[in-house]
């Protein structure tokens, strides 16, 4: 039996004494909506978070994604391992319009797609969950406001949806380790395992 991977809701709670504010930390495969004042955290290597707010209300969430690395096999379809990517952007977008955001309003800021996971240097899956990011965005018509894509370097990502404030961090001189083993089991998952369910998006 194939287990569904779901994309989940973070639930990784704390405060941040340096920023003065509640938060979140998502890890490789979750997300997270708020009509709160309060701070979104990721931690990328080659994954890609998307940071969508309505830009009116200051509704706002954050995911963490990356394409299954059989998407750079030319015999799968397009839109086989694209899936991945489309439910993780898709299941954001439809939480943040359940939550009170206008569609008419999402704007976007999108990071990662860094060149971090060892022996992955020809396929470059940063570059192409980055290039997806992009595309499936443009697509929606989601405007981007900001990026900070590709390059070698984990990231972290600090998002304060209410102000649309991001702080990145690019970890130059961090092991990168934690952050490749985090991503490369997340990644074996994806291969195991069904999309958990098809989501259309609300108009």
């Amino acid at each position: 039996m194939i287990e569904k991977v779901d994309e989940q809701v973070a639930s990784n709670f704390y405060y941040d004494e340096a920023l003065n504010s509640q938060a979140v930390k998502l890890l490789p495969g979750e997300y997270y909506v708020t009509d709160k004042d309060m701070l979104l955290v990721t931690v990328l290597g080659s994954c890609v978070a998307a940071c969508i707010r309505d830009s009116q209300n200051g509704i706002g969430g954050m995911n963490h994604f990356m394409l299954p690395e059989n998407c750079s096999d030319t015999s799968v379809p397009v839109n086989s391992s694209a899936r991945y990517g489309t439910f993780a952007m898709e299941i954001l977008i439809n939480q943040l319009l359940k939550l009170g955001a206008r569609r008419s309003n999402l704007e976007a800021k999108v990071f990662g797609g860094g060149n971090v996971l060892g022996g992955l240097t020809v396929t470059n899956v940063g570059q192409r969950n980055a290039d997806f990011a992009l595309e499936f965005l443009a697509i929606e018509q989601i405007r981007v406001v900001a990026q900070d894509l590709a390059d070698i370097y984990p990231r972290k990502v600090y998002f304060f949806p209410r102000s649309n404030r991001v702080l990145v961090k690019k970890l130059r001189t961090v092991h990168s380790n934690t952050v490749s083993v985090r991503e490369q089991e997340y990644g074996k998952r994806l291969q195991q395992s069904n999309v958990g369910g098809d989501v259309e998006l609300f108009s």
